[in-house]
């Protein structure tokens, strides 16, 4: 046993780079900690393994920050054989998550037990481990083995067997942009075709090359410029006119900056050994033994070296099929995952752009020729219209099609297309289908490959997805975060159709395309289409009113265009029409957004002209629209929520303070809580009768719906009561037993009341009652300031109350406070501003108007505290001017 130890720990990893980072136990740090992560392994180079590691890493903040209510540690280590990444809590005595072998297995949705399950799934290796002070979760990420060595070799020749060439071998070094322009030429390429530098920098690769054209097929260099490798003959055009042919070898690369480009070697074609991949021989039955060994029968059709991708891997095939059968077009499908549908991955000799992920049953009629499932040869498609529908329009005659199949099961189908009639036998379609069991297995499994990264960097995108989306409940920015998160991830533009209920219309409420300059002639081109109809039925459904309607708009911009429409002539050139066209030409599909069994709005997703969406895709997006509809319907009830919020406070606050002659007044009220919920406290000034004024402040326990109801109840009944000619503690006792009556959803009220009379003499007459509220505070013109009036006890409490009335003159210059216990309970930590920090404010304030004084307190209690206030406070200051000198 202690020999097996010593053996694993003779090497420990060496660490090569570390990074790490502290997040806060909020809820933003998850989406932080994954930016985080994922900038770390891509600026070290590790992409492959970026989106494992962000998904464990996102499980595992969450569990510490989220769960656990505690900062997380991440630490990054790079070492010499892979990643690994340790998440730290500061709450070491939580319980670990363990699988036990019984049936009392953890489940993934029991909290801390996802992310170590995802630990156990994704990662080479992981563990737990605790100090005194924190628990730390680790994982450890291998690097994908990558092929290293010599990839091909030849046996030593004789001299006179070599390859010829020239005296000295030049090869020309041509860089091309992405638009095909030429960015570097170099000294070889000029001596080669004798033109220099700045002769060619600039100018399309296309002005020079002579390409070899076949009649009726869409393939030219610009095609091949776009694939990830090419190799071929062609000519380019030297100086002299005369044109040179070269054997190329074209890479297409990505600079730092993610700046895709293609990078041409060139050598005179008889020279061609020299960048020629080398091939094998052929050999009759595929097995027949090649320098003492067995050939590998793939690597006889497909060539060496493999590409290493799906792409590259489907574009070689369809080339050497074609090459093989001497077609004039090839290409090949791959099953969907319940082979009902076949999908067009790769393509030669067709207009590839139109028919790149186009899909097409399986079964498409009855007998042998109508399925994919079985060999076909076609020898005629004019004489049965429609029988092979990815050909139409193509001008192909003859096909024969062989399927892709894997242990007995449809993984895709292969076919190669003629121009002329009668062109493929039955013995073609047996050499096609030998070609297509020899590549069959490494095509499915290079697709097996590609779905898992899909799945994993799909599951990273709904991880980021859902937090963004429930990081907001504006209906507004939902809306946004929902196209945002769409276009371009998983579509070329994006439309968000919101129904208010079920009698109304859909709406158009969002509208986004990846290029900006698109938006306005989409916007325009879907409100004159008719929205689609909010179907519930999952899944996404084909839409093909806004192309219709682009293609419509663009034949007739270009009849005026062209003077053969009589019709009112376009006041702008045709660009922008045929534009919006090519924007949303392709598949649009509809998703619905449905929330709490109602079709709240639909996800509309566009590809430009005659693209189509991946299976994979759809699938993806519509997992997505669940997540949106979920948070947009959140974001609806939390605005509607907010509104009738906001609209009770309003009713519950006076409209409108009247004009008191000879008195200054000024009100200000704040209401705590996110988005001004309706709060407790409330104030009153109003008219009675006779020229006197009732004014009131007042606190109900507590916020909500039930603190309102007995605010509406207080001020209304108040008013009420003293026009009926009632004095202060009548009014009082009648409010204190309407709000006993309310039983148990009374609540307790403290209210300071009060009559104001003004007095010929330029003075105030006030009679007022405090019934459990803060004193009132007197201001003199000396700047003395003293209580004018004695507590009593509060409402709804008691049944029998006997209150009584106070009377105060107010002289010319003094000035009236009043406020509420969200003034004087001000907090800063274990300090309170209290009723003696506000006299004081309150003494500063000599010769202030009513409106200063009431803002100086306001700013006082404001900066009290550096946080935002946790009660609310009403502010009412009566002061009597003073009287002008004679």
């Amino acid at each position: 046993m202690g020999e097996q130890i010593t053996d694993t720990r003779m090497r420990r990893p060496v660490i090569t780079a570390r990074a790490a980072a502290t997040f806060e136990p909020v809820g933003r740090s998850v989406a932080t900690a994954r930016a985080f992560v994922r900038d770390t392994l891509q600026g070290w180079g590790y992409a492959d393994i970026v989106d494992d590691a962000v998904v464990l890493t996102s499980e595992l903040v969450t569990n510490a920050v989220v769960h656990a209510g505690t900062a997380a540690d991440v630490l990054c280590l790079r070492t010499d054989n892979g990643v690994r990444i340790s998440v730290a809590d500061r709450y070491p005595e939580r319980e670990i998550p363990l699988q036990s072998t019984g049936p009392a297995m953890v489940h993934p949705d029991r909290e801390g037990g996802r992310g170590l399950l995802l630990c156990g799934a994704l990662a080479a290796r992981w563990g737990v481990e605790y100090t005194t002070a924190q628990k730390h979760v680790w994982f450890h990420l291998d690097l994908p083995e990558r092929p290293a060595g010599t990839r091909s070799a030849g046996p030593a020749l004789p001299v006179d067997a070599l390859p010829v060439t020239d005296a000295r071998v030049r090869v020309a070094v041509v860089q091309i942009d992405r638009g095909g322009c030429v960015t570097s030429w170099n000294e070889d390429a000029a001596d080669l075709f004798g033109y220099e530098p700045e002769q060619v920098i600039g100018k399309p690769l296309t002005d020079f090359a002579a390409w070899p054209h076949t009649p009726g097929t869409g393939t030219g260099i610009a095609e091949a410029l776009l694939l990830s490798r090419w190799e071929g003959s062609y000519g380019i055009r030297g100086a002299d006119g005369r044109v040179v042919p070269v054997y190329a070898s074209h890479l297409r690369v990505r600079d730092a900056d993610g700046e895709a480009s293609t990078v041409c070697l060139l050598v005179r074609d008889h020279e061609r050994a020299i960048l020629q991949s080398p091939g094998r021989p052929p050999s009759t039955d595929g097995n027949a033994p090649v320098e003492g060994r067995s050939a590998d029968p793939f690597e006889v059709f497909i060539g060496s070296p493999a590409p290493d991708d799906l792409d590259g891997l489907l574009q070689r095939t369809v080339e050497r099929a074609r090459d093989m059968l001497d077609g004039d077009a090839a290409y090949l499908l791959l099953a969907t995952d319940d082979e009902t549908e076949l999908e067009v991955r790769a393509s030669t000799g067709l207009p590839s752009a139109r028919q790149r992920f186009a899909r097409v049953p399986v079964e498409a009629g009855s007998g042998r020729y109508g399925s994919a499932r079985m060999p076909a040869v076609h020898e005629d498609l004019t004489a049965v219209p429609g029988a092979v529908p990815l050909l139409a329009g193509t001008g192909m005659r003859s096909v024969v099609t062989v399927p892709l199949k894997v242990e007995g099961r449809l993984t895709g189908s292969l076919g190669v297309a003629a121009e002329s009639a009668a062109r493929y036998t039955n013995e073609e379609a047996l050499r096609l289908q030998f070609a297509a069991d020899r590549i069959a297995l490494a095509v499915e499994r290079a697709r097996l490959t590609e779905l898992e990264k899909l799945r994993r960097g799909s599951l990273s995108f709904l991880v980021e997805a859902s937090d963004l989306l429930a990081g907001t409940l504006d209906r507004d920015q939902t809306l946004a975060l929902m196209a945002q998160m769409t276009v371009p991830t998983l579509a070329t533009w994006c439309a968000v159709y919101t129904v208010a209920d079920q009698a109304s219309e859909p709406e158009l409420s969002y509208v986004l395309h990846e290029d900006e300059d698109r938006i306005d002639g989409l916007k325009t081109l879907l409100k004159k289409v008719d929205p689609p109809e909010p179907d519930p039925t999952p899944g996404a459904r084909v839409w093909t009113a806004p192309a219709d309607a682009a293609h419509d708009a663009a034949l007739r911009t270009s009849l005026r265009s062209l003077g053969l429409e009589e019709s009112a002539r376009p006041s702008k050139g045709p660009g922008a029409t045929l534009a919006t066209a090519s924007a949303v030409g392709g598949e649009t599909v509809v998703l619905p957004l449905v929330a709490r069994n109602r079709v709240i709005g639909m996800l509309t997703l566009g590809k430009p002209t005659e693209e189509h969406f991946r299976q994979e895709i759809l699938e993806l997006a519509e997992d997505l629209s669940r997540r949106a509809a979920l948070a947009l319907d959140n974001a609806r009830l939390y605005s509607e929520r907010t509104a009738i919020s906001q609209s009770l406070q309003r009713s519950l606050l006076p409209p409108e303070l009247p004009d008191i002659p000879g008195v200054e007044t000024e009100v200000i009220y704040r209401a705590a809580g996110e988005g001004n919920e309706v709060g407790g406290d409330f104030y009153d000034l109003f008219p009675i009768r006779n020229g006197a004024y009732g004014f009131a402040i007042g606190d109900v326990c507590g916020t909500g719906p039930e603190a309102a109801a007995v605010t509406g109840l207080a001020r209304h009944a108040l008013r009420l009561l003293a026009r009926e000619g009632f004095g202060g503690p009548a009014v009082l006792e009648r409010l204190n037993a309407a709000i006993l009556d309310e039983g148990a959803r009374s609540r307790f009220l403290t209210l300071l009341y009060g009559e104001l009379w003004p007095q010929e003499d330029g003075s105030a007459l006030l009679k007022v009652v405090c019934a459990g509220h803060p004193l009132p505070l007197r201001l003199r013109q000396d700047g003395t300031v003293e209580a004018a009036a004695e507590p009593q006890p509060l409402l709804g409490v008691m049944d029998d109350l006997e209150l009584y009335e106070q009377t105060v003159t107010l002289d010319p210059g003094d000035v009236l406070l009043c406020v509420t216990d969200g003034v004087t309970e001000r907090r800063e930590g274990t300090r309170m501003l209290g009723d003696d920090g506000l006299t004081d404010v309150l003494t500063t304030c000599t010769g202030l108007t009513a409106g200063a004084v009431a803002a100086r307190v306001l700013r006082a209690v404001e900066r009290f505290a550096a946080e935002p206030a946790s009660d609310d406070m009403a502010i009412l200051a009566l002061r009597v001017p003073e009287v002008p000198a004679a």
